[in-house]
């Protein structure tokens, strides 16, 4: 699906000037996946497992024919896993998007005195949309570069150019993602403005003009004005968007037999992005109930169809100063939601008299209100989409969390890795809460590469468990201890960069089991093992997303006993944003966030105490702030797949780790075979899908 002009692409140094993406050595992964299922099983578990592997990576077995037909498909495409990535991560998953896939960028609360400061604060962010997709149109966004391990790496910038040019269309099987084409004469430009749960078609250029801020804040009001009419007022629509994507493309289906149907939605799937002026929601906006309102509206008595979840960008501006980003994931990763939305800010900080500047269009034409033909059949969906995600509003579980006590400049200070250091924190926290490592999800970007997205970083390391182990040992002492830590550190620290430069295992044991699938063969033993189900079902769903600008990061679990948990390490504190389903009794998002808390503070006194034994200096202080290397690149979103996502392993020796206790697949009891909750929807329990 072109997207991209590829020729300007690599003017950029981007595209076809970066390298393919390498294909792994098949008995390194294999060697690598064992490993990394070595804390999650028990050794009965891991020596059947080991039997299976073996089988399949055997000389002239079935692994060697795959990985040939994988080194061909490499040959001859530009990215051999892209298309397989997409589809499984993504376009295949029948979730619903709210919650379970859709990360929310929240805004800073803003102070409106009066209705138009609102509609002022939503023109200001349109004029900086129509400038930063000024540098889009004419190339001129700055390339991007790699932070962090092997800094300094061009970046991919393909998915920058998705940002307000395509569309998630639902299918009933499977989605697709529709990249519109750009041509010599456009249509005029426009966006759609949703407002208590209408949708209304606003231009923002006028006979190749853009409207500047003045004229965009005229037909923002007029648009509030004329939502305001009971006597027009149509059904939520919207709604229909937040259901699973199989009861999204069957009602979407039923609203195309109507030719107004049909013109709506074409003019919704063709714009620019949706701005949402929401109403207030009523509730005190602390930093959690702002997340939860971003992530889905508050549900159908508030604004949650007052949403199109299909729309890459969504920028929400609620009268009572809720304001953020929702992003529809498949298009682009989290780094790419971060760098536009903190322009964004920015400009608007810059720039504060833009109401004056240029000059208006003579005439403007009024924003049109999407009609809709609604059927007893659509009406019965929209009934059923609004309990679904209502149920989703009152089962999510989000606790969002400022840990003031130090932030990664401490962490710098102990010349260790500020992500690494909060990933093993986030073991030591699980562990502490259940007793035993889980499955473990951090997304890292592979932009260094052609059409680059993301690979997994496997945090639940035998390093880290031998770690959380001495933790909980009082016999142990604070130099094992410490040996342990730094071995944590260094096992995630290696595995990130396996993960960067294309060699660790996730995407490779995709492609394996995809090839296989193409072949039309019967799936691999290995891809059937319990084994390989335990290891992809993500219980801890993590992501690091930095920001230079106050705002955060947020969303939901992705299995029904699991914690989703984003952090943005700052340089004196850490911001945490941990999500979890309340109708878990193996969850609590407050507990986790208290004793994840716990743990940093006492990794940090082990730290102190350690430096001022081995110094002999007393002074060795929590609250002082070094300075050290730029933070990891790891900032891509983590997003589980359709039926099971991959694996990936640690490079480092495990040594004697002592076989943890069996697990099972989900712990609430349930008839489902193993197979049935890697798929099912939130509605029902569960989900595998995630993000950033």
């Amino acid at each position: 699906m072109p997207v991209l002009d590829w020729e300007r692409e690599t003017e950029q140094g981007g595209g076809d000037a970066l390298p393919k993406l390498p294909l792994p050595a098949l008995g390194d992964t294999l060697d690598l996946y064992l490993r990394t299922l070595r804390p999650l099983l028990t050794e009965e578990q891991y020596q059947e497992t080991l039997k299976i592997v073996t089988t399949f990576g055997a000389p002239g077995g079935l692994g060697e024919l795959l990985q040939r037909r994988l080194l061909e498909r490499s040959e001859n495409r530009a990215n051999w896993v892209y298309d397989y990535w997409l589809n499984d991560m993504y376009l295949a998953n029948r979730m619903a998007l709210p919650i379970n896939s859709s990360p929310v960028m929240v805004f800073p609360p803003q102070h409106f005195r009066a209705p138009i400061d609102s509609l002022r604060f939503a023109a200001h962010l349109i004029s900086g949309m129509l400038e930063y997709k000024s540098l889009l149109d004419t190339r001129s966004l700055p390339l991007d570069y790699a932070r962090g391990q092997l800094a300094g790496t061009p970046l991919c910038m393909e998915q920058y150019y998705r940002l307000f040019t395509s569309y998630r269309l639902p299918g009933p099987q499977r989605d697709t993602l529709v990249a519109q084409q750009s041509s010599v004469m456009p249509e005029p430009e426009h966006i759609i403005v949703a407002c208590r749960n209408q949708f209304f078609v606003m231009d923002v250029v006028i006979n190749f003009r853009r409207l500047n801020e003045r004229d965009l804040l005229t037909q923002l009001d007029k648009i509030s004005k004329m939502a305001d009419s009971e006597e027009e007022c149509l059904p939520p629509i919207g709604l229909l968007t937040s259901d699973g994507r199989t009861e999204w493309a069957e009602s979407r289906r039923v609203l195309m037999k109507e030719s107004t149907n049909r013109d709506a939605l074409d003019m919704i799937e063709r714009c620019l992005c949706l701005v949402c002026l929401d109403q207030s929601s009523g509730l005190d906006l602390t930093d959690t109930s702002r997340a939860k309102l971003m992530l889905h509206g508050g549900g159908g008595a508030k604004n949650g169809g007052n949403r199109w979840y299909d729309k890459p960008m969504q920028f929400v501006i609620g009268s009572d100063g809720c304001c953020g980003v929702v992003c529809e994931h498949s298009a682009f990763e989290g780094i790419v939601l971060v760098q536009c939305t903190e322009y964004l800010l920015k400009y608007m900080r810059g720039s504060p008299s833009k109401l004056v500047r240029a000059a208006s269009v003579s005439e403007l034409p009024a924003p049109r209100r999407l009609r809709w033909k609604c059927t007893p059949e659509i009406h019965k969906h929209l009934s059923s989409s609004a309990d679904k995600l209502n149920r989703q509003v009152r089962n999510l579980d989000m606790d969002v969390h400022k840990f003031h006590e130090y932030g990664k400049e401490f962490i710098k200070k102990q010349k260790m890795s500020p992500d690494a250091y909060i990933q093993v924190a986030l073991q030591l926290a699980y562990y502490k809460c259940h007793g035993r490592l889980v499955s473990t999800y951090e997304s890292a970007s592979i932009r260094r590469f052609q059409e680059g997205r993301v690979e997994n970083i496997r945090s639940a390391t035998a390093e880290a468990l031998g770690f959380v182990r001495a933790m909980a040992d009082l016999k142990s002492s604070d130099t094992e201890k410490m040996e342990r830590l730094r071995a944590a550190i260094n096992a995630q620290t290696k595995y990130t960069v396996l993960a960067i430069t294309g060699k660790a295992i996730d995407n490779h044991l995709l492609g394996l089991r995809e090839i296989a699938q193409d072949l039309k063969l019967e799936k691999p033993e290995i891809f059937k093992d319990t084994a390989f189900l335990i290891s992809n079902q993500f219980i801890l769903s993590t992501s690091q997303v930095p920001t230079t600008v106050d705002m955060f990061c947020c969303y939901g679990p992705v299995v029904p006993d699991g914690y989703g948990a984003c952090y943005n390490p700052q340089s004196d504190h850490v911001l945490f944003c941990v999500s979890s389903f309340r109708d878990s009794p193996q969850t609590c998002s407050e507990e986790f966030v208290q004793i994840l808390e716990r743990g940093l503070l006492e990794m940090r006194d082990l730290c102190v105490r350690h430096n001022a034994d081995t110094n002999g200096n007393p002074g060795g202080k929590a609250d002082e702030r070094p300075s050290g290397k730029p933070k990891e690149e790891t900032l891509e979103r983590p997003v589980q797949s359709q039926a099971t996502r991959m694996v990936g392993g640690t490079p480092s020796a495990l040594g004697d780790v002592p076989r943890p206790p069996p697990q099972v697949l989900v712990s609430k009891a349930a008839a489902k075979s193993q197979v049935d909750i890697q798929t099912q929807t939130t509605s029902q329990g569960g989900s595998k899908e995630r993000k950033i």
